[in-house]
């Protein structure tokens, strides 16, 4: 053992003395570099290898996120789980795992939570449900299924649901299921209350389709492809929301759903709406939405009906009394329609009479914007005593009674703008009864001659919008063909603009405590100091944009949060302006150089919305611009697309403008010039010496050349 030792202690000693006659003989170089790397050799081996192999295994096994609990719920959204978690706790109620990775349900994955209520696996990537996946969960109520794949195993799902005897609430959304797949997943499960099936692939429903779904109280099938339902909802004696938004229904005859309290069925293709009137029996419906289809005919509703919100807004509905004495031997007025099974179903009504629209008395929302109505029978709209809101816009209306006998006395908001109305019926006398009125828009017609006084008599007059008339502002209370605005208390909103106005006399709004006032685009306008006052302590929003505005104080008008001047061909931005605290300004398509940097300094502090496009900005005088920029309590709506004009009359947009056009010098660039510069003063120099040299001394040059680059040649 001892000789060993020393065997070995000699050989490091042999080592160590042949090492150092090789480290002689090595170059000085080699000397030094090899000690380098064998220590660099020592820490790729033990400290990066080790690393790199720790970060590799990292990236391809991504971290899983643990689930957050919050009492009996587990929240595991967004994990990147591939299976459901069996770490939880077995008194978990309620499991979320939306937007993970999961793609097949195993038996006995939710064994451990016998307690389960509520199960959602919603946008995952799921083509398997397992037969006994649910059998061990007896308690569960809700299953959100939604966004996944189940059009590939169906019917694995469907067996796996018929275990679930509680479930209230299934959505099986955005799954690509046909109504075949669809009848095959709920036909057992007699106790669902609410199902969800938009986004799915269904073309027809019928009797057969939901057969079992005698609890059903909501039904959402929107965005499907469906053209026809015949009879799929005649079992359904709970169901009370029902949501056929989106498809391309054609027609909905024979409504005879009397325990529906809402229907959607927007966006279909519907023609017609007609329901069954012989029943006796009360309809409960409350809201029915037929907006954004093909409605000719105003909808024959129930005899007896509830409805308090009819949206019928984006169709071609109108009223043909007109055509009721026309005679023709091609004139008819049965319908014939065709379901699937090619039975015949005719229907018989009288199209022309228009007494046949149902009861209306509890209606208190009625949207017809966008229809081609031109006229309403008599007495139409009174059927409606308790309406709230009538909404006209872009009809063919060319007149309109504002009187009580026509209008009922709880209106409080009416929309009869985009129209061609040119007479509007009312007097100072009998308009006061509308005492609920508070909200008027009457913009883009053709109204002219109004009367004087006319929405001075209404009592709760709160805003009124008259733009795209031609109205003009009277300057005596007696004066004709104006309208007078002065002691109107109620009214706080007033929009005139594109009424054709040319002059606003002094205290023309005395007495009206407007805190909105929209005057633009009303070129010809000669605002006086004197038109606005009495405006002061309440003025709020004021429009004179397009208003041919040169000289005008804003300085009194101390409340104003904003203000709209734009395309006035304004040379500079008014002085007065800057002594109030406005929130929102708009400077467009004006004539603006720039602004002072002062003034841009006070505006950034205040403004959040600025509005700047189309002005003549000197691309030099841009300082305002970096002030805006630099703050960030500042919105400037236009920014990409404000532009400025260079010295040479160039347009530039002033996001992408470098200050070097300008003489100024950028960051990278200057260094640049600052090289280029010295280089030529350094060759001008070089070059005056050498001419000087050539001239006045010329054999200095040849005796230095010859001394510096001569050398005698070796033989």
């Amino acid at each position: 053992m001892r000789q060993f030792q020393r065997a070995e202690v000699m050989g490091l000693h042999l080592s160590s003395r042949k090492e150092e006659r090789r480290a002689r003989s090595w170059p000085l170089g080699d000397h030094v570099k090899m000690p380098v790397f064998d220590r660099l050799s020592i820490v790729l081996c033990h400290g990066v290898v080790p690393l790199l192999v720790v970060l590799l295994s990292v990236a391809g096994h991504p971290q899983i996120v643990p689930c957050r609990l919050i009492q009996s719920i587990a929240l595991c959204n967004s994990c990147q789980l591939s299976a459901v978690p069996d770490h939880l706790p077995s008194q978990t109620e309620e499991i979320f795992l939306n937007k993970n990775r999961l793609v097949n349900l195993q038996d006995g994955c939710l064994s451990r939570y016998p307690l389960l209520r509520t199960f959602s696996c919603a946008n995952n990537q799921l083509m398997m449900v397992e037969e006994n996946v649910f059998s061990e969960s007896p308690l569960l109520e809700n299953l959100n299924l939604a966004n996944n794949e189940l059009y590939y195993g169906h019917k694995q799902v469907a067996q796996s649901l018929s275990s679930l005897s509680h479930l209230k609430t299934l959505d099986l959304s955005g799954n690509g299921l046909s109504e075949d797949m669809v009848s095959l997943l709920v036909q057992n499960l007699s106790s669902l209350e609410t199902l969800y099936l938009s986004r799915n692939a269904m073309l027809r429903l019928d009797e057969s389709t939901f057969r079992d779904l005698h609890q059903l109280r909501e039904l959402n099938v929107e965005r499907n492809l469906l053209f026809e339902i015949d009879g799929a909802f005649d079992h359904m004696k709970k169901l009370q929301r029902l949501n056929l938004a989106f498809n391309c229904l054609p027609c909905l005859v024979n409504f005879e759903m009397t325990q529906l309290l809402v229907l959607n069925a927007s966006h279909n293709s519907i023609e017609w709406f007609i329901t069954n009137q012989n029943l006796t029996e009360t309809f409960q419906l409350e809201t029915l939405d037929l907006s954004d289809n093909h409605l000719l005919f105003f909808p024959f509703l129930p005899t007896k009906n509830r409805i308090r919100t009819l949206l019928l807004s984006n169709n071609r509905v109108g009223f043909y009394q007109h055509l009721s004495n026309y005679t023709s031997s091609n004139w008819t007025t049965s319908i014939e329609y065709y379901n699937l099974g090619q039975n015949i179903s005719s229907i018989t009504v009288e199209l022309w009479n228009e007494n046949l629209h149902g009861d209306l008395s509890s209606v208190e929302l009625l949207d017809l914007s966008e229809n081609k109505v031109n006229y309403f029978p008599q007495g139409f709209i009174q059927q409606m005593p308790s309406l709230y809101w009538l909404r006209l816009r872009s009809n063919c209306l060319q007149s309109f009674s504002l009187k009580p006998e026509d209008l009922p006395v709880t209106l409080y908001e009416l929309d009869v703008s985009q129209n061609r109305l040119t007479e509007l019926k009312a007097s100072q006398r009998s308009i006061s009864e509308l005492n609920n009125l508070t909200h008027l828009n009457l913009s883009t017609n053709d109204l002219q001659n109004l009367p004087t006084r006319i929405f001075a008599s209404l009592p709760k007059l709160h805003t009124l919008d008259l733009s795209q008339n031609t109205v003009d502002v009277c300057y005596l209370p007696s004066s004709s063909g104006c309208v007078v605005w002065s002691n109107i208390g109620s009214l706080k909103q007033l929009y005139l603009a594109s009424c054709s106005i040319q002059n606003i006399p002094s205290l023309a709004f005395k007495g009206t405590p407007l805190t909105h006032l929209e005057l633009s685009n009303n070129p010809d306008l000669n605002l006086k100091q004197e038109s606005l006052e009495g405006l002061a302590n309440t003025l709020q929003h004021l429009g004179l944009g397009n208003t041919g505005l040169q000289a005008f104080d804003f300085s009194p008008y101390s409340h104003l949060k904003s203000l709209n001047i734009c395309r006035n061909s304004l040379p500079e931005l008014p002085e007065s302006v800057m002594a109030l605290n406005l929130k929102l300004l708009d400077l467009r398509d004006n004539m603006l150089t720039t602004i002072p940097y002062q003034h841009a300094g006070m505006l950034a502090q205040r403004l959040q919305t600025v509005y700047m496009n189309g002005n003549a900005f000197n691309c030099c005088h841009l300082d305002w611009y970096k002030t805006f920029v630099e703050n960030k309590g500042i919105s400037i709506v236009d920014l990409s697309e404000i532009t400025c004009l260079d010295l040479n009359h160039r347009r530039h947009k002033v996001v992408l403008f470098d200050a070097i056009h300008c003489g100024g010098s950028s960051n990278e660039e200057s260094v640049i010039w600052y090289i280029l510069l010295f280089v030529t003063v350094s060759f001008s120099i070089m070059g005056i010496s050498i001419i000087y040299m050539l001239t006045f001394k010329p054999r200095m040059l040849p005796r230095a050349i010859k001394k510096r680059c001569w050398r005698p040649a070796p033989y």
